[in-house]
């Protein structure tokens, strides 16, 4: 598992992107598992997360609607497949609007440029 912890800050909101292997819907559910074994993920307010597999592209939004299908664009883009990456946002208190998808396409940016 990578990770690369503030990324993005904006308002109080904070970002964090994370991602590794993963070859089908059980591989991608254990991640998650083990990414929020770590508390301050799991306290997280959203981590939304994408994965472009064999039988298909999957995602999850976790509550931050639309954050998913930026992440899987973003894969799809650069051609990486059987890689969950996971976008993680502390909510800051302020709502950030258009910007939110913004800070999640610069995250994984950043993810996919240490890849």
């Amino acid at each position: 598992m990578r990770q690369i912890e503030n990324v993005v800050s904006d308002r109080g909101s904070r970002y964090a992107v994370s991602g590794g292997p993963a070859a089908s819907r059980a591989e991608v559910d254990a991640f998650l598992v083990a990414l929020k074994h770590h508390k301050k993920f799991a306290r997280a307010t959203h981590n939304s997360w994408a994965v472009l597999l064999a039988d298909g592209p999957l995602k999850g939004d976790d509550g931050e609607a639309g954050a998913g299908a930026a992440i899987l664009r973003m894969l799809e883009r650069a051609g990486l497949r059987d890689h969950v990456v996971v976008v993680t946002r502390w909510y800051g208190g302020v709502p950030l609007g258009g910007d939110r998808f913004r800070h999640v396409t610069e995250a994984v940016r950043q993810y996919l440029a240490g890849a």
